[in-house]
């Protein structure tokens, strides 16, 4: 079933998207675990769009905001105000009280109004003024951020990176997928005639099922001891946390479901490494000089971490 499902969401964004079929699959094993989902890439290649088309072939309520140096963290969260004519408080909600939330430019706000989606990111609730407010579910962060531009721009934290369960990266599209760009929007945005083919609560159901992934014993130290490693790594000054290794075995159920496995195998858990783990890495100074990257250490450790196999 969740095959099923995944398969006519695929073809639903691949009527806007062009040729991103890795990166829209990836899309969907966030959905499928409920995570939330960090787009990295150069301007113009479509971060926006693949946020958009997602929500709506899912059919789930959808607010985007756009991030900037003077938004204010009750811009995010929604406020308390007094109503004169009922002289009481009332709370105004935000654009985060949305099953799906689109964080464009996300590492242009400001740290405090980047730290105003921790709560919602890690405990789906909100607090504002001392209540607290449980968010529909389901519910998703999608956030853009342009890598290259720096200037106007603020890091993320260690502890908002690691609350996204992936990173993806689009790249830039071939000759070819950009002709078949071109002759796609010729007659208007396709994004407008999207329409959605499933429902939230169908996902919700089919993030039960992907939950319900048998991972074996053997399965499940794998991936334990791949997380453990990137803590021992000598080129790694910070390793991935536990919540980064229960993200890498969610997302292999997904990928297993993806593929219309009701198990999970070593293969899963080495194709979910690189976008779960990367980004969650802090590679030492000497490690920097030298020109490493995070998946080149990431394929080093999948690699001498000992894959189980069946006697």
């Amino acid at each position: 079933m969740i095959a099923e499902v995944a398969k006519r969401l695929q073809e639903n964004v691949q009527r806007v998207i062009v040729g991103k079929d890795e990166a829209i699959k990836l899309a969907l094993v966030a959905v499928l675990c409920e995570g939330h989902v960090l787009i990295e890439d150069v301007p113009g290649i479509g971060k926006t769009t693949l946020a958009k088309a997602l929500s709506t072939s899912l059919g789930c309520t959808f607010r985007r905001i756009q991030f900037t140096p003077d938004l204010l963290p009750m811009d995010v969260t929604g406020l308390n105000w007094f109503n004169q004519k009922e002289q009481a408080f009332q709370f105004r909600p935000g654009p985060i009280m949305s099953q799906i939330v689109l964080a464009d430019e996300i590492n242009r706000a400001t740290p405090r109004t980047q730290s105003a989606l921790l709560e919602a990111m890690q405990e789906r609730q909100l607090t504002v003024d001392g209540v607290s407010r449980q968010l529909e579910r389901p519910f998703l962060v999608l956030a853009t951020q342009n890598p290259v531009e720096l200037e106007g721009t603020f890091p993320l934290p260690e502890a908002q990176i690691d609350r996204f369960m992936l990173r993806i990266v689009l790249g830039y599209p071939s000759e070819d997928e950009e002709n078949q760009i071109l002759e796609r929007f010729r007659h208007g945005d396709p994004l407008a005639e999207l329409h959605a083919v499933t429902s939230p609560e169908e996902l919700l159901e089919l993030q039960k099922l992907r939950s319900e992934i048998r991972v074996e014993e053997s399965v499940r130290g794998y991936i334990v001891r791949v997380g453990r490693e990137t803590r021992a790594h000598a080129e790694i000054a910070l390793g991935a946390s536990p919540r980064a290794t229960l993200a890498l075995y969610q997302t292999a159920q997904a990928w297993a479901a993806l593929q219309d496995r009701d198990f999970v195998l070593p293969d899963d858990v080495k194709q979910m490494s690189p976008h779960v783990l990367t980004h969650r890495l802090m590679i030492s100074p000497q490690a920097q000089l030298r020109g490493r990257l995070p998946e080149e250490l990431i394929a080093d450790i999948v690699d001498s971490v000992p894959v189980p196999v069946e006697e």
